[in-house]
């Protein structure tokens, strides 16, 4: 297959316009599709063509599958990149791409549904050899909530099979707690993804969070990257990403890497993924879950290694080799961190704020990057995430990097709305980041004193 003429990004906002622009090295055309809400969108003005897909509301839009096909077709995209978000780990839209002869830049209906289903991920991480928390060997019927809990032990996790972003999560720390806690991270799971079922894993207290991007092609060839670490997170929600992790050193960088190897090789699959870890005070670590798409965090792990992730994605998508080699992939230069700027209002437990944006001065310099897709005089729509722009900063190793952070992020004027600048300011002058030992649980921690337990109300 030759590469595309042409390309559909179903998305919107930072990612589609990061997407547009390796599109545009690599002389391929681009089509963006935009809700009624988004007609002013930086994405809409820098693609070659736009599409209007419906009203705001997500559900009548972005994740409208027939209105994002119709939009390639008309257009003649040969292809459907779909970012991160929306319909991007959704494999009935895969599935549609194929059967509609447009080819989803991503892996096949069949992966996500297997590396979707958090349960059936883990059984492929068991037969791959990949290390996985004890647990159920699959999700839990309502009836044998309290032996299979029992069966693990004390303090477990409950987990939504399907979905991410946090939700349908809980611990329990003991047999009282189970059946409140399960209904509601069932109930929750059910709400976001339409799918109820849970598992069981045990609970690994104050663990980092490490994840490994990976790329295999269709041609059996498979590399790993540098890991990123991914603890600096809010409700299991990530806040701070860097790459390298400061707890990993080159022998453990290597067992992570061909764990998330194994594991690609064990599910066949072809494209970009992310492997996810929790790691131990030990450093033991144990497969999480596989996301089937490109990461939010995935300039750090391409600034650290001067790769292209969306070209590589594009270039598999077109049935082309892997651009570079396993060796080649694990050599890394310096050091990245990623803030996520989200428009919150933190002294109000960061709920989201929306408005015109009325004021908008942004960092540059030496290794400094800012995906956005905002602008002066831009008004942010209500329906769709908070985040900003993210703040992608290199230097040549971590303590630099930390320095690089705190003049950009003191370079941020904005006005009209509310950003988390400050709080990203909190956490590099925390000494705990500084030295590199944090956990999942270190923005707990840091923000107890200085976040009030619900949203003020509002005057």
């Amino acid at each position: 297959m030759s590469l595309f003429n042409k390309v559909l990004i179903a998305n919107r906002g930072e990612i589609a316009v990061r997407v547009m622009r390796t599109l545009r090295e690599m002389d391929i055309k681009s089509v963006a599709v935009y809700s009624e809400a988004d007609r002013s969108s930086m994405h809409v003005r820098e693609a070659d063509e736009a599409v209007c897909i419906g009203p705001g509301p997500s559900r009548e839009s972005y994740l409208n599958m027939q209105a994002v096909l119709t939009a390639a077709k008309l257009t003649g995209a040969e292809a459907v990149h779909p970012g991160y978000g929306f319909l991007s780990e959704n494999a009935e839209f895969s599935r549609a791409c194929a059967k509609a002869g447009i080819v989803f830049i991503g892996p096949s209906a069949e992966s996500i549904e297997q590396l979707g289903h958090k349960a059936m991920a883990r059984k492929i991480a068991v037969k791959g050899g990949v290390p996985v928390t004890p647990g159920t060997k699959g999700c839990v019927e309502k009836a044998a909530w309290a032996k299979e809990a029992a069966a693990v032990g004390y303090p477990i996790m409950i987990k939504a099979a399907s979905g991410g972003g946090g939700k349908g999560i809980r611990i329990v720390r003991d047999a009282e707690q189970l059946k409140h806690e399960a209904e509601m991270a069932s109930s929750e799971a059910l709400a976001a993804f339409g799918n109820g079922e849970v598992y069981f894993e045990k609970f690994i207290d104050c663990p980092r969070h490490v994840e490994v991007q990976f790329a295999r092609d269709s041609h059996g060839n498979a590399v790993a990257f540098p890991e990123r670490d991914c603890s600096v997170q809010r409700r299991h929600q990530k806040l701070i990403e860097e790459s390298p992790s400061p707890a990993v050193d080159k022998a453990l960088r290597a067992r992570l890497a061909e764990a998330a190897i194994k594991l690609a090789h064990t599910a066949g699959y072809v494209g970009v993924g992310t492997v996810e870890f929790l790691m131990d005070k030990d450093c033991n670590f144990y497969f999480m879950e596989v996301n089937t798409r490109l990461q939010v965090e995935h300039p750090v792990t391409e600034y650290i290694t001067r790769t292209d992730l969306v070209k590589e994605q594009v270039l598999i998508a077109a049935g082309e080799k892997i651009s570079i080699s396993p060796a080649r992939a694990l050599q890394f230069e310096g050091h990245s961190i990623e803030h996520r700027i989200n428009a919150e209002d933190f002294s109000r437990n960061f709920a989201p704020t929306v408005g015109r944006v009325e004021e908008w001065m942004v960092p540059g310099g030496p290794g400094v990057r800012l995906d956005t897709h905002i602008y002066q005089g831009y008004q942010l729509p209500i329906y769709y995430d908070s985040m900003l722009a993210k703040l992608i900063i290199w230097a040549p190793d971590r303590k630099q990097a930390i320095a690089r952070s705190k003049r950009a992020l003191g370079e941020f004027r904005v006005s009209g709305v509310s950003t988390t600048v400050d709080v990203h300011k909190l956490v590099l002058d925390h000494p705990d980041f500084a030295s590199g030992n944090v956990d999942t649980g270190f923005m707990a921690r840091m923000l107890e004193p200085r976040v009030p337990a619900e949203p003020a109300a509002a005057k």
